[in-house]
């Protein structure tokens, strides 16, 4: 009984030695290559289980997630020969698992190593076609699109990799000539902003001053207009006033005198001489107007 054990034992043991040199899994994170007696095989795994001749095979597996490559500052010229210190990262990972393995030997450090210099020379490149403005502010996206698409077309083929994306993060001034620079950009701008502040009072001045004209006119206007309607009315009002004349002058003239009357009278402390035989008084002393011989 206990040989036989051992027997199965020693089965198990060997057929799990073989089925650890022979399957092996891959995981979704992680890409690879087959060697077999250390040369390339054309067939890559896939993710998942994968089989290998024992002894035969080695699998050389490295990272396949998109990866990140943080470079550090590098001092750049612009078109004007402006120094600018550029801080820049990438986002890549491997597109063609053989080439990858062939250029670096799947070692993320070399690969890199290759990148970042190809990026510190392409962005040499398109900054060198830039002025200072175009490079910090004007064309920023437009940059990181140029700087891209010329790494990808540099790279894919050369290293196996694929660039996602590269962004720069901070464009500055070198730290010597940062303060004398900004001082000089500050007084440019104050110089604009004075510039647009003249224009601005002149503009003001030349809109208050046609206002201030067209306000007399309409004002003139305005007040002849006001002159000709009271005219009318003064006019109206005479012939109105001759015509009740003319139609009876005795009650027109009594009329006039009740209003006199009311007139003058209708302040109590008011305190007035008149010659009882004035004509004011013709209507009071006579209801027929008629004065006394």
């Amino acid at each position: 009984m206990n040989t036989k054990a051992l027997f199965f034992g020693i089965i198990a043991i060997v057929a799990l030695v073989v089925i650890r040199s022979t399957v092996y899994i891959l995981p979704e994170y992680q890409k690879g290559v087959v060697l077999r007696f250390g040369e390339l095989q054309p067939i890559y795994p896939s993710t998942g289980i994968n089989f290998k001749y024992p002894l035969m095979d080695e699998i050389v597996r490295f990272d396949g997630r998109v990866l990140t490559l943080d470079a550090p500052p590098k001092i750049l010229l612009t078109r004007q020969q402006k120094r600018l210190e550029v801080d820049s990262y990438a986002k890549w990972r491997v597109k063609d698992v053989g080439v990858y393995y062939v250029k670096t030997g799947g070692s993320e450090r070399r690969a890199a190593n290759s990148l970042s210099d190809r990026i510190d020379r392409e962005l040499a490149n398109q900054l060198g076609q830039r002025t200072l403005e175009e490079a910090v502010s004007g064309e920023r996206d437009q940059l990181m699109a140029d700087l891209t698409k010329a790494i990808n077309d540099a790279v894919g083929d050369e290293l196996g990799i694929e660039v996602t994306d590269i962004r720069v993060k901070q464009i500055e001034l070198p730290a010597e000539v940062r303060d004398s620079v900004y001082g000089r950009m500050e007084t440019e701008r104050n110089e604009t902003a004075q510039e647009y502040r003249s224009n601005g009072n002149k503009e003001a001045e030349q809109k208050r001053a046609l206002a201030d004209r067209q306000k007399v006119v309409i004002e003139a206007d305005a007040y002849k207009e006001s002159e000709l309607v009271r005219g009318e009315g003064d006019a109206l009002a005479t012939a109105i006033y001759a015509s009740a004349y003319n139609k009876d002058a005795e009650f027109y003239s009594f009329v006039r005198s009740l209003n006199a009357y009311q007139t003058t009278f209708s302040n109590k402390g008011d305190v007035m001489l008149v010659d009882p035989k004035s004509e004011f008084f013709r209507y009071l002393k006579n209801p027929n107007g008629k004065t006394e011989q």
